[in-house]
């Protein structure tokens, strides 16, 4: 079994991503948690699972597991980038779902809305603005504020159909028409969407190519949702001034992890498969939680409720993701996780913060009562409150997974994203669902193109 999270820490001793499920456990956690024997079957069940994954690999039938071997579409990425931003104050990136939150997560490391690296002067780094929810008045709104000259937007749709985009880029289109821009609109814009096949729609395709837009190659092979490693997400790396690259290193490492070495500890993703099918299996385990300490993370939890709930809730099968945020949701969400039903799994996210941030007055502290923390610093304190919140979880005999991220770099981030990805792909092999399709999403699209076409 893994050892304790902690003592790993504490030895200095913790890989780049760690994780504990003792925490999950009958041993740690009571009634509530898997027996040993229970977590080695469905974990021999999760190896068998990933010896699927290593077949796929080998026959090039799963893009995701290759893309993080690749350099060239990046670099098609960062040159059409930099052309599209000569000039430009503000970029606007247009999509929803799949096509954005990677990018949202990826955005969050290089921080959020700043004009660039002030280490980096020798690169233009404008500004960035994430536009994915389709709302009428805050899109109006927006654009209003936006000085359009020196704005340029990267609109991004793998099908090229979806119509909350096609909307925003038509509106688009017809402000910088509005605005004397209309001659400029193929430098203004760039796309990223499928290939042009024969007899198949693209609608954003057919839109930019009538006003010359460069266009990226969106990969077929691999859907949005699972599209962060590719240049959908990736792109948005470029934006921010990250190393593309070092996010694919740390996806390749848990690729090769997972393929070659499925039964070790450091299999983050075999593990966590098990843990969650299994608790759903024989602990009836509804309700799954990710809540990592981290503002810089807190996207990452939107992403991973979009990956969860889209891969896994189908055929009447699936356990309800929910994103939350610490400290935060101590203040929430936290009394439900203690004091209510035990049927969640939750994870507890941590990253390598103690003794960073501002300094707090010893004087002050003590004129409010809060001693405890005089010459401490904020991140003292939010560590704290992350490890007590995985000792009060267990205490309350409540199942909690920790992850311990030893920085919040590229990096750990793709070591991150990929884990999660190939947990996804493997908890959907144990229940027998096809990780990668939607049809009841689809339905909906169905029905709301029906509803207008009346």
């Amino acid at each position: 079994m893994m050892q304790d999270l902690s003592r790993q820490i504490a030895d200095g001793q913790a890989p780049a991503v760690l994780q504990d499920i003792t925490g999950c456990l009958e041993e740690q956690v009571g009634s509530a948690g898997l027996s040993a024997s229970e977590y080695k079957r469905w974990h021999d069940q999760a190896v068998d699972q990933a010896g699927l994954l290593k077949q796929r690999y080998e026959d090039r039938s799963l893009q995701l597991l290759h893309i993080v071997e690749e350099s060239e579409d990046l670099a098609l990425a960062a040159a059409a980038y930099d052309e599209l931003i000569v000039g430009a104050e503000t970029v606007v990136f247009l999509g929803t779902g799949g096509s954005s939150l990677g990018g949202q997560t990826i955005a969050q490391l290089g921080g959020w809305n700043i004009p660039g690296d002030k280490g980096k002067a020798a690169r233009h780094f404008p500004r960035t603005r994430i536009f994915d929810n389709l709302d009428p008045r805050s899109l109006e709104l927006s654009l209003n504020m936006l000085n359009l000259e020196t704005t340029r937007f990267v609109v991004i749709s793998k099908s090229g159909n979806t119509v909350e985009t096609l909307v925003q880029i038509i509106v688009v289109i017809d402000a910088l028409k509005a605005a004397g821009l209309e001659d400029r609109i193929g430098q203004y814009v760039l796309g990223l969407t499928e290939p042009r096949v024969e007899g198949v729609s693209n609608g954003l395709r057919d839109l930019l190519e009538s006003f010359k837009c460069n266009i990226l190659l969106h990969e077929t092979g691999i859907g949005g949702r699972f599209s962060s490693l590719t240049n959908v997400g990736l792109i948005m790396a470029i934006a921010r001034g990250l190393d593309p690259m070092a996010i694919r290193a740390g996806a390749r490492d848990v690729v090769a992890t997972v393929l070659q070495q499925p039964s070790d500890d450091t299999a983050l993703s075999v593990h966590g498969a098990a843990l969650n099918v299994g608790l759903y299996k024989e602990r009836s385990i509804s309700d799954v939680v990710m809540m990592p300490y981290s503002n810089q993370l807190a996207r990452f939890s939107a992403w991973y409720v979009q990956l969860w709930a889209e891969s896994l809730g189908k055929d009447g099968l699936g356990m309800t993701p929910i994103g939350a945020l610490g400290p935060v949701d101590q203040h929430s969400q936290l009394q439900l996780y203690m004091d209510g039903p035990k049927d969640k799994l939750i994870t507890i996210l941590s990253t390598s913060i103690k003794g960073s941030g501002p300094v707090v007055d010893t004087d002050l502290a003590k004129a409010c009562g809060i001693d405890y923390m005089a010459g401490r610093t904020v991140g003292d304190l939010v560590d704290a409150q992350a490890q007590a919140t995985i000792e009060a979880l267990r205490g309350a005999g409540q199942p909690v997974r920790a992850l311990h991220l030893s920085s919040v770099d590229e990096f750990t981030l793709g070591q991150l994203l990929m884990s999660f990805m190939l947990e996804t792909i493997l908890a959907a092999g144990l229940l027998g669902v096809d990780a990668f399709d939607q049809p009841a999403v689809e339905i909906g699209k169905k029905f709301a193109r029906d509803y207008l076409s009346k």
